[in-house]
Order: structure tokens, then C-alpha cells, then sequence
């Protein structure tokens, strides 16, 4: 299967660029693989799409202050780390940019209250880095907050003016390098009436980071290899699901990160605890064992997240709800609008 079978024309114009006011205010497209069909609605009214008893299950980890910019040792050139994996204390896997400025050995200087030396190469392109700080005087979460960044994607351009949007609300696991945006819809007064309906909220943690976001450039999808990333769902959320499975109600993951992490936690064929690494790639062709339906975001063209959602829904009628969002003008990407896969596509 090619990467290009996966791509698609998008205007400019509709890559959002600011959040809506109102979260649930986003607008929703549903989509319905067994039955062909595709409406529009507005995410606030989600629950008129669920079941009493269906789960919804949702990524409770937190975007930290993840990018920063510090002054090469001893030649003053500017050098930009963004945060992706925390292997020890002071022990980090980076992107770097520019790459080239970083070689193993170099010393970074971020404002003469953190320093960072690179000592690996990664197989990814990035780098492992030591930091090194004044630890009676800061810990490294407070040096964060002083000089670190909102690690906004690259197709933002504007700058946000609450931080607190590019967060969940219900965010609360630090760790992640990028928002896992499909739960960027929900607002707590949304959550309430969803639980006062009957539908079951839980939660699971993947810190997001480079696996969510690399692109692939292997002309063969199946050549692309997923960079790990840590990832938990509890025994208990996990028998929760079981028993929702059991009676025949869904299992409504918000975001591929949750799907990743449940399927992960699913692959020697049982559910169950997981706590751990998972490198899982999804795309057309495999079985899901544990997710009915999906909310997400319209994903980059080419994406692994594109794909998917695909391998949910079905390659083409995927292309095809995205074709309509685009001539009905959906805003897309991390701070757009969102979508609810309502089941699998039988094949």
C-alpha cells in the first residue's frame, strides 16, 4: 500500500489557526461505514449519537512547555530542542534543529540557568541530551515553566492567547510533546450531561510525541516504523471494558492515541493492564480488538493518523467525508473541527 494512496487536496485557508470560542461549538461530521452515510452536526450534541452504557474513553495526559531555545556553547548560535521522551532524571530524547549544529558532545546554554549536553544519536533523527541545572535551586518542572514553550505544530502560526486551550480539560498527566486534540472538544459541562445520560467516562495516558506526528516517508506504508511512545491503561479501566464489550454497548475511543494505546494493551488477544512502550502502526488491513467507534480530528495528508482512521472506516469513504469537509469548509487539523466514526467497516 502506497503513502500517496493517502493523500488529499486541503486549502490553505482551512488549516485553523485559532481556537473556537465555545469548544463544544466545533462542528461534527458523522460518519457511518456500514451504512454509507455521512451528516453534519455540531460537536455539543454528540450525545444524540450514543447509547446508555456506551464507553467513551478519553487521553489524560498534559502537554508540558516542551520547546526550547538556548545559545550553542561556545559560539552563541541559537539551537532549538523540542522534548519528546524523559528516559531518566536529566535524561531526554530531543529533536533538535538546526541537527546539524548539534553533534555528540555539544553544549547547549538555555539562559545560564540550564545546560544541556548531546551524547546520543537517536535511530529517528533526534538526539539523547544530559541536563544539568542548579537542583537546590530549581527542579527541572519549574525551569520548564520559566523558559519552555507551548510546542504548537508548525502549520500554527498564531500565537494562543490562553495556553490552556491547547489542553484538555481534562489534562493531568504531564508528558506530552503535543496535544492529543481530538479531546479538545469536550468542555466539562459536556461531560457532565454525557455521564448524566449513561455513558461511561474513563480515562488512559499516552504521552504523545514523535510517533503521533513523524510523517512517513517509506513509499510503502508498511516500511514506516512507528517511534515509540510510553503509554498506560489501568486493570481497572480495562475490566470496564471488557464487561461494556460484554452487553454489547460501544467502546467510543476519543483520538487515535487512545486507540493506539487500547489495541496495544489488547495484542496477545486479552485486555488487559498496560504500562509501557508501544510503537503500534495502524493502517489498513488490521483487526481491531478493542475500539467501536472513534472521535478524532482531520488528520495531515499522507499521515499515519490519517491512516488510521482509515483501516476504522475504509480508505475511500474516508477520502470521501474528507472531500465534503473540505467543500463545506471544515477547519482542520490540531484546532479544527472534529469527526465520530460511529463503527468499524466490515470488510
Amino acid at each position: 500500500m502506497k503513502v500517496e494512496e493517502f493523500d488529499y487536496h486541503l486549502p490553505e485557508e482551512l488549516i485553523a489557526q485559532t481556537p473556537l470560542p465555545e469548544r463544544d461549538e466545533s462542528r461534527l461530521m458523522i460518519l457511518n461505514p456500514e451504512q454509507d452515510r455521512i451528516k453534519e452536526d455540531i460537536f455539543k450534541n454528540l450525545k444524540d449519537y450514543l447509547e446508555p452504557g456506551d464507553m467513551i474513553i478519553m487521553n489524560n495526559s498534559r502537554v508540558i512547555p516542551a520547546r526550547l531555545y538556548g545559545e550553542k556553547i561556545p559560539t552563541g548560535t541559537e539551537i532549538e530542542l523540542l522534548l519528546l521522551n524523559e528516559l531518566a532524571e536529566g535524561r531526554w530524547e530531543v529533536l533538535v534543529r538546526p541537527g546539524r549544529r548539534a553533534k555528540k558532545g555539544v553544549k547547549i546554554n538555555f539562559e545560564d540557568i540550564l545546560e544541556a549536553e548531546v551524547v546520543e544519536y537517536t535511530d529517528f533523527g533526534g538526539r539523547i541530551v544530559e541536563f544539568s541545572w542548579d537542583q537546590q535551586e530549581y527542579n527541572f518542572e519549574e525551569i520548564l515553566n520559566q523558559l519552555g514553550e507551548m510546542p504548537l505544530p508548525p502549520y500554527i502560526n498564531e500565537k494562543l492567547d490562553d495556553p490552556e486551550r491547547y489542553q484538555t480539560v481534562y489534562s493531568e498527566k504531564k508528558g506530552s510533546a503535543a496535544a492529543p486534540t481530538a479531546g479538545l472538544h469536550f468542555t466539562d459541562r459536556l461531560l457532565e450531561e454525557l455521564q448524566e445520560y449513561g455513558v461511561i467516562l474513563d480515562y488512559i495516558t499516552l504521552h504523545v510525541g514523535l510517533g503521533t506526528f513523524r510523517p512517513v516517508k517509506s513509499e510503502d506504508i508498511e516500511d514506516h516504523e512507528m517511534h515509540e511512545e510510553y503509554a498506560e491503561i489501568s486493570a481497572e479501566t480495562a475490566k470496564k471494558i471488557k464487561e461494556v464489550k460484554a452487553r454489547g454497548n460501544k467502546v467510543v475511543a476519543v483520538g487515535t492515541t487512545v486507540t493506539r494505546t487500547l489495541e496495544s494493551a489488547a495484542q496477545d488477544g486479552e485486555l488487559s493492564e498496560y504500562k509501557g512502550w508501544t510503537d503500534i502502526f495502524i493502517y489498513p488491513g488490521y483487526e481491531f480488538k478493542v475500539i467501536d467507534s472513534l472521535i478524532t480530528n482531520f488528520h495531515l495528508p499522507k499521515s499515519t493518523l490519517l491512516m488510521l482512521v482509515s483501516a476504522l472506516a475504509g480508505k475511500e469513504f474516508v477520502l470521501e467525508a474528507y472531500e465534503q469537509a473540505v467543500e463545506n469548509e471544515f477547519r482542520f487539523f490540531s484546532l479544527g473541527d472534529a469527526m465520530l466514526i460511529l463503527n468499524r467497516k466490515e470488510d
